[in-house]
């Protein structure tokens, strides 16, 4: 009996400390992990312990079950607030679709009454908008702008509106295209900063002549719309004339003056600087442009120095027929001294002795002749041989680069064209100067054999 009550101690001991320990904070477990700790001494004991842990348990639950309840009560009160915002917020919306739908009818209403009103109106302001953005590219690439500046912000603004123009908007509009339809044709000094050939800018007074050119005392002026600037030429024109114009013009002060003006509003003076100088031209024939430039000089002077030389022998001859006493000092009395020293020599002898001397003048009378005639006839040759080497560059430039690209091609050409005109330049005053030339030796030889064959006449009649 005595073990049958132990063992039943036990197990509601650990039951009552189970239960204790599952509903109690760790204090209370504690506590009670140390109040099971002594042992029931008997049944009475055991009771009171089982009876003092159910009703522990009891007081637990009884709290657990209040707080769960306060929790669900706070629960029902939160869900009720988030429904009650719910069917606020769905009212707003409700509230906001309605006014929305009624704007968007209204906005259409509006809309077509607007278009009905506007009837002509929207293709007057479309006319406006094409209008000012025509003049707008017109004013930015005028030269007048580098004058008149900031002009084209309204325009830009009437350009890209999406509203009618007002009145104001429309007479300014037409005041801009008369101005500049006036000062298209006006000559206008006025100040501003140019640039020159090396970057440098300085400030001065610069004559516009209408849209066409700018002139600062005989630099024409090139006008670049993307900087506003007026920038010098690097290249003027290569007429005098028209910088003489510009100088006349630049300084007057009053009156009608003559004007060369570039009718495409400076095109044409901006392809002055890709235009080659002579110079440049002369570079692109190269070696073999060199040689033919050589050789044509040097015909030149050959040319020069025989016309000189038989010009004076024409004139001592000239002189010696004049007078019966020969002079040793031009070829006609060295012919005539034959004479004078043989006159008593037979005809046979005589007209040898005259041949003679004949012959040793006319190698000086001739000289040179056959080098200027090579000379002549080689430069056209040379000239080929450069069209040759020109030809030949062209199509390994197309073999390497295709021929897509004329530009990649221009130097070949350039260099073929150029010898080409060179040969040409060389040849042609060359043949001129040696027929030229051959013509007065020619000349003077014949006064030698008219006056030789004059005096072998004369011995034989004198020996008859």
């Amino acid at each position: 009996m005595m073990k049958f009550v132990k063992i039943l101690a036990v197990v509601a001991g650990c039951m009552a400390a189970g239960t204790i320990l599952a509903a109690q904070n760790p204090d209370q477990q504690s506590n009670q992990n140390q109040a099971s700790a002594n042992r029931a001494a008997n049944l009475q004991q055991l009771l009171q312990q089982v009876q003092q842990a159910q009703n522990a348990a009891a007081a637990v639950n009884a709290q657990r079950e209040r707080e769960f309840a306060q929790a669900l009560d706070k629960q029902q009160e939160i869900l009720a607030r988030a429904q009650a915002e719910k069917q606020n917020v769905q009212k707003r919306s409700d509230e906001l679709q309605a006014t929305f739908n009624a704007n968007e009818q209204k906005l259409n209403q509006l809309s077509t009454q607007l278009r009905n009103r506007m009837g002509s109106f929207g293709e007057v302001f479309g006319v406006v908008r094409q209008t000012a953005a025509d003049l707008k590219g017109i004013i930015d690439s005028s030269l007048i702008s580098a004058q008149l500046q900031g002009r084209g912000q309204f325009l830009s603004r009437i350009a890209a509106s999406t509203s009618l123009p007002s009145i104001n908007e429309l007479q300014k509009l037409w005041y801009m295209l008369l101005h500049q339809a006036a000062a298209e044709g006006q000559v206008v000094r006025f100040p501003t900063t140019i640039t020159r050939a090396d970057g440098t800018q300085t400030q001065a007074d610069v004559v516009r002549v209408g849209g066409f050119d700018a002139i600062r005392g005989n630099d024409y002026l090139n006008y670049l719309p993307e900087t506003g600037q007026l920038v010098v030429y690097a290249q003027q024109p290569s007429r005098q004339n028209a910088r003489d114009l510009a100088a006349a013009l630049y300084g007057a002060k009053s009156g009608n003056l003559p004007m060369a003006v570039d009718p495409t509003k400076g095109q044409l003076l901006s392809l002055l600087i890709t235009t080659p100088s002579v110079w440049d031209r002369l570079q692109q024939a190269g070696a073999v442009g060199y040689i033919i430039i050589a050789l044509f000089i040097i015909g030149l002077l050959i040319a020069l120095e025989r016309i000189i030389a038989l010009t004076i022998v024409q004139a001592k001859v000239k002189k010696q027929l004049k007078t019966n006493t020969p002079n040793p000092n031009n070829a006609l009395g060295r012919v005539l001294n034959v004479y004078a020293e043989n006159p008593n020599d037979n005809v046979e002898t005589l007209e040898l002795k005259l041949d003679e001397a004949i012959l040793k003048e006319q190698p000086a009378l001739e000289a040179w002749q056959g080098v200027i005639k090579l000379i002549a006839a080689v430069g056209p040759l040379l000239g080929l041989l450069g069209t040759v080497i020109g030809m030949i560059v062209v199509f390994q430039t197309i073999t390497l680069f295709g021929g897509g690209n004329p530009k990649l091609m221009a130097g070949g050409i350039s260099y073929a064209l150029v010898t080409t005109v060179e040969g040409l330049v060389t040849a042609i005053p060359l043949v001129i100067l040696h027929a030229y030339i051959t013509s007065k030796s020619r000349a003077v030889i014949q006064v030698l054999e008219e006056q030789s064959a004059g005096i072998v006449a004369a011995q034989a009649e004198k020996k008859k």
